[in-house]
């Protein structure tokens, strides 16, 4: 997906088994996230930042999901740990992770393999795509994204 691409209706599955569609955030600014791994450091300080600023982002007309290939029961306890506010979207078989292009080849301690590269999407009130941020400060998301122009 690139900016300007209109988001696809159905997003997947949240932690709870409910089907996320782009059209029950209609009217509304749409950040969706893509983060490689419930309970690993960065992942948690960039849901956390998202939590501690969903007060401002709402105000602001945002609506956020998260995204990972994470089970729904990995979901469940990522989300209830840290009191997210917001939907996860169980993507195990990596199908929106391939339409956002975000499932890429990976290098860490010398190994090459294939994973998530934490990238976050925002949408317009008529879910076209109008940022991507590739460069995510995980500590700062959210300030990231309410300072987007």
């Amino acid at each position: 997906m690139k900016i300007g691409d209109k988001l696809p209706e159905v997003l997947g599955l949240d932690a709870n088994g409910n089907t996320i569609k782009s059209s029950d955030f209609a009217g509304k600014k749409l950040v969706i996230y893509f983060y490689p791994k419930d309970m690993t450091p960065g992942c948690t300080a960039e849901a956390c930042s998202l939590t501690e600023g969903y007060g401002a982002l709402l105000k602001a007309g945002y609506a956020i999901v998260g995204v990972s290939k994470d089970s729904a029961d990995s979901h469940k306890r990522f989300a209830e740990k840290y009191s997210l506010p917001f939907p996860l979207i169980s993507d195990v078989d990596l199908t929106l992770n391939n339409l956002f292009g975000v499932w890429q080849k990976k290098k860490m301690a010398g190994r090459e393999y294939m994973g998530t590269v934490r990238t976050t999407f925002v949408a317009d009130e008529n879910g076209v795509i109008t940022h991507i941020i590739d460069k995510v400060q995980t500590k700062d998301s959210a300030n990231q994204i309410l300072n987007l122009k």
